[in-house]
């Protein structure tokens, strides 16, 4: 199957970003005829004259859209309506464009943000209907859930081939370690090599330390995403996830002992936990061949080794 990219355009949008430049690298290694990550400087694609533009200047045959503005649960807190609007514009308009164009294949990249707040354990991809998302990222949960409904209504009303893959939390070297809107794994860490450079005895993290979640190795994302593009054909999502869940303690714990950090944690409790617990059900995904391959040890101590050799601090 992996003669599907041989001659194939792609436009992957996000591409420079943390998941998107892997994808990139690896559709050149899979000898794709043209690969086109646009910049936001020249293409906004919240601006449905340049997403046009876009198409009709790369002409591609596949799109797989990763573009999305992300964050944490402050990043959340503090741009709600950012988050919902950015987000929604730039898929529902550029999914409507691809089908308008004849582009071959759509492949949205959602998120595991769009599942309800106390979504049964494991998540199921037909729960994501059962209830409201988790408050704090709801507006962008449910921006990327509303093209899960337009892939289905596309290929209904047009015949118009897109799929919709849901990656769990995803982490590894090349992360987003802004304070600002960095996720939980960059974040630890962060705080873990500072406290070790600033000799601190404590380190604090927002929350309980309660919650769970389960987090995806970026590089096994890459390989889920380009087999769901090669392989699936279908409208109904399809989860991507590792098969372990993790309390939020635990894998503080973790990374202060990968990182060698031999200070203490005070869990600051006024601070929102988020969504309770959070695993997928993974089995959907290996009908076209998935199945992660990093262990959470061992990509952590990747993680961890690329901070501290690549980021000033």
């Amino acid at each position: 199957m992996r003669n599907f990219w041989a001659n194939r355009r792609v436009i992957v949008t996000g591409g420079s970003g943390f998941l998107g430049r892997r994808i990139v690298s690896q559709l050149h290694e899979l000898n794709a005829s043209f690969v086109f990550a646009p910049r936001r400087e020249e293409f906004d694609l919240r601006i449905n004259q340049d997403a046009e533009r876009m198409i009709d200047r790369s002409r591609p045959d596949l799109i797989i859209h990763l573009a999305a503005v992300v964050g944490g649960i402050g990043a959340n807190r503090k741009n709600p309506a950012g988050f919902f609007y950015d987000n929604l514009m730039m898929g529902v308009q550029l999914f409507d464009l691809a089908y308008r164009k004849g582009v071959e294949k759509f492949v949205v990249i959602g998120t595991v943000c769009s599942y309800p707040k106390f979504t049964p354990i494991p998540f199921q991809e037909e729960n994501l209907w059962d209830g409201y998302p988790e408050e704090t990222n709801a507006p962008y949960g449910l921006a990327k859930k509303m093209l899960i409904v337009q892939s289905d209504c596309y290929r209904r009303q047009y015949n118009f081939n897109s799929i919709c893959l849901i990656p769990t939390n995803l982490y590894g070297p090349g992360d987003n370690f802004d304070p600002e809107t960095s996720h939980v794994i960059p974040a630890i860490i962060m705080k873990c090599l500072d406290a070790i450079e600033q000799d601190k005895e404590e380190i604090v993290l927002w929350g309980s330390g309660k919650p769970t979640r389960e987090f995806l190795y970026v590089d096994d994302c890459v390989e889920g995403i380009l087999l769901g593009a090669e392989r699936y054909d279908e409208s109904s999502p399809v989860n991507l996830g590792a098969g372990r869940e993790i309390a939020i303690e635990e894998l503080a714990g973790m990374i202060m002992k990968l990182a060698g950090y031999r200070g203490r944690i005070r869990w600051d409790t006024a601070m929102p936990d988020g969504q309770p617990r959070r695993f997928v059900d993974p089995r959907r995904a290996s009908r076209f061949g998935f199945k992660a391959k990093t262990s959470l040890e061992e990509g952590l101590a990747k993680t961890i080794d690329w901070y501290r050799n690549n980021q000033e601090r």
